[in-house]
Order: C-alpha cells, then structure tokens, then sequence
C-alpha cells in the first residue's frame, strides 16, 4: 500500500480502512479519527457561520435589495424557501371559545347590525326607516 493513497477494494472500489499506526492499542486508530473528524467538522461549521453572519451584518439588506433588483425570480424563490410548507389556520374559534366569550361576541355582533337591521326592516323585507337602493 502506498503513503499517499488509501487502498481500494478491487471488487467494489470502496476504500480500505487503514492500518493501526504502528504502537498504537488495537481498535485505537478508527474512533480517535472519527472523533477529530467530528471536532474538525464542528469547528469548521462554527466558523462558517460565524463569517456568514458578519457578512450578513455587513451586505445583507444590500445584497436582498441587489438581488431584488437584478433576480427577482431568485429572490421569490428564496422567500418560497423560508415559508412553512405545513400552515395550520384555525379561522374559526368559536369552539375553543368559553361560554361567556361567547355572549360577548354576539353581543358585540348585535351592536354592529342593528343599524343595517333599522334600514331594512327587522325581517329583512325593505320595511326600515330608509328608502330602498335604486338597484332593487
């Protein structure tokens, strides 16, 4: 096997582990490599987002409005992206609603059309205090 290439499987292609290095305990040399993979790829990915975060305290509203400017396919793509896919809108909230913020809602319904209420009649036949639209 040579220093600077891992060995492959000849029937799968796939890389070979590697030897122990020589005076290390047995089984030593898989986990310690993983572990310092893992602790590489940690900090790389805290200082990834440590010089995205400056760049974007420094350019970002700069490069929206750019991206605005000149993509702004991109940019609703880009906006499409950060949307929840799944939206729960409960519009109607009267069953979670106690009995007594249920009388105030309809009182307060009450209050509010009993000016149309005045104008067409109580029965809704026109018979109110105004006269009716041209249109009927």
């Amino acid at each position: 096997m040579s220093i600077g290439k891992p060995a492959k499987d000849p029937k799968t292609g796939r890389f070979l582990p590697r030897e122990p290095r020589v005076g290390a305990p047995i089984g030593a040399g898989a986990p310690a490599r993983t572990r310092a993979r893992k602790a590489v790829r940690s900090k790389l990915g805290e200082l990834f987002l440590e010089d995205m975060l400056c760049a974007w305290e420094s350019r970002g509203a700069a490069a929206i409005q750019a991206l605005i400017e000149k993509n702004p396919h991109d940019f609703l793509k880009a906006v499409a992206s950060l949307m929840p896919k799944d939206v729960t809108v409960n519009v109607n909230q009267i069953g979670e609603m106690t009995d007594e913020q249920l009388l105030e809602r309809i009182r307060k319904l009450d209050a509010k059309i009993k000016p149309f209420l005045a104008a067409q009649g109580a029965d809704g036949a026109g018979d109110g205090d105004r006269a009716a639209a041209e249109h009927e």
